[in-house]
């Protein structure tokens, strides 16, 4: 028997329970992890709460980092004793986790268990947005909404890696210095009575930038097509203030035949060559110190609801992690 977290019904953080499970096993195409630290993350709470369909109990979490126990059969290339980190496995909120092992990345020396266990959502969406979705080039200038978050704070420093300028947008002055921090070159505040697209084009001498990164949505989606330059892309990989009401395909060309894509991060892994190399960027940057990733707090497993109310009462700052 292991420790884990269940989520026994849909409601609030009250109705995760500490309890004892099954442990897992290491089947075919598995290994079996002892789990050094699990990332905590909003559709975590989503899935307690049900608002993202689920069957109770369930053992809540995605990401996570430790170390291999056992090796499963059909799996090559590990070994007990590799430290490894994931970001899609359901019930990481446990003592011990069975993973796909073609969906595993290595953890290097140098990075510790925490933020290896928190990374890897935010890490990889914000590198395949600046690599995938839309290749930055040195000189682009990139609009980022919201990049005081999880993924705009990583972004933010990746597209400066390749080269590229970044416009960011926030909601409070405490949020523009994490971003200023993060290497943004303009940052401004949005919110009622600021003309977005009027501030972007003004920041880019009237032309508009070459990419906008939207994760919010509703709210910011009109704004980021008019701030876009000519054969611009635009990149729509969320929808925090609510989806986008349908629009016509045309505006597209009106708006000086732009390029729209709606990603996710699935389309990006699909294979472990690939998972592979956009985590060797993120390592890199993490053991060669131009990539800044802090864990914002860290809770024991046990009180995994108190670390709920936490994330969902706004009342942490960057990543939030549980240690077993």
């Amino acid at each position: 028997m292991i420790h884990a977290v269940q989520a026994v019904r849909a409601g609030g953080p009250e109705v995760l329970e500490y309890t004892e499970v099954p442990a897992p096993t290491a089947d075919e195409g598995k290994l079996l992890v002892a789990v050094d630290a699990a990332g905590i993350n909003f559709i975590d709470t989503y899935r307690r709460s049900g608002a993202y369909p689920m069957d109770y109990p369930h053992i809540v979490g995605v990401e996570g980092s430790g170390v291999v126990e056992e090796v499963g059969p059909g799996v090559t290339g590990f070994a007990p004793g590799d430290r490894v980190c994931w970001h899609d496995e359901h019930g990481s909120y446990a003592e011990k986790v069975a993973v796909r092992a073609d969906m595993v990345m290595r953890v290097p020396d140098g990075v510790s268990s925490e933020v290896a266990a928190a990374i890897p959502l935010q890490g990889l969406t914000a590198q395949y947005l600046a690599t995938g979705s839309h290749r930055i080039e040195p000189g682009q200038t990139a609009l980022v909404h919201a990049g005081a978050g999880g993924v705009g704070l990583l972004l933010t420093q990746i597209i400066k890696h390749l080269g590229g300028k970044v416009i960011t947008t926030v909601s409070t002055e405490e949020k523009a210095e994490l971003s200023r921090a993060a290497g943004a070159d303009e940052v401004f505040l949005y919110g009622e009575g600021v003309d977005i697209t009027a501030t972007v084009k003004d920041l880019t001498g009237g032309e508009g930038v070459d990419v906008a990164y939207d994760g919010v949505g509703k709210d910011t989606f009109d704004a980021s097509l008019a701030s876009l330059k000519v054969r611009g892309s635009m990149v729509l990989f969320g929808a925090a203030s609510g989806p986008v009401p349908p629009f016509d395909i045309q505006r597209l060309n009106s708006s000086g035949g732009i390029f729209l894509s709606r990603p996710s991060l699935a389309w990006f892994v699909r294979s472990p060559e690939e998972l592979a190399e956009r985590s060797a960027m993120l390592f890199d940057g993490l053991t060669k110190g131009w990539l800044d990733f802090r864990v914002g707090a860290s809770f024991p497993l046990a009180e995994a609801a108190e670390a709920h109310r936490a994330l969902e009462g706004r009342r942490t700052t960057g990543k939030v992690v549980l240690v077993p």
